[in-house]
């Protein structure tokens, strides 16, 4: 994956993030003021998908890890447990789904996001 690729996937899926912050906040859904996602800053961002992409190339099914925004110069500490779930292929492409929890201050939250790869490049899925 060449380096503009990641940069612009990664800046697609931090804009998706933010704007589902900010979507529930115009859409007066108060609740979601304190979730995990939230506290999250662009470095804790970028980070975790760090993570989420080194999972879906090294790990099997049924395989997790852990990550954490130490070193990323926020004062919130937010850990994630990364778990695929299922990968599927059909000729050339694969698709992959995992489970986020996602936690900070008390507070968790649940991501069930999937990604196919794509001329080697994992794009995040649209429901």
């Amino acid at each position: 994956m060449s380096m503009r690729t990641r940069v612009l996937f990664r800046l697609s899926a931090a804009s998706l993030l933010l704007g589902a912050a900010i979507g529930a906040q115009a859409a007066n859904l108060g609740f979601l003021n304190d979730t995990p996602i939230t506290y999250m800053k662009q470095r804790d961002v970028d980070s975790i998908k760090h993570a989420v992409f080194s999972a879906l190339d090294d790990k099997k099914d049924g395989e997790s890890v852990t990550w954490d925004n130490e070193g990323t110069g926020n004062s919130v500490k937010i850990d994630a447990n990364i778990t695929l779930d299922s990968t599927s292929t059909d000729g050339g492409h694969t698709c992959r789904s995992l489970a986020v929890v996602l936690n900070a201050k008390g507070q968790s939250m649940n991501l069930r996001p999937s990604f196919c790869k794509d001329g080697g490049v994992w794009h995040l899925q649209k429901r």
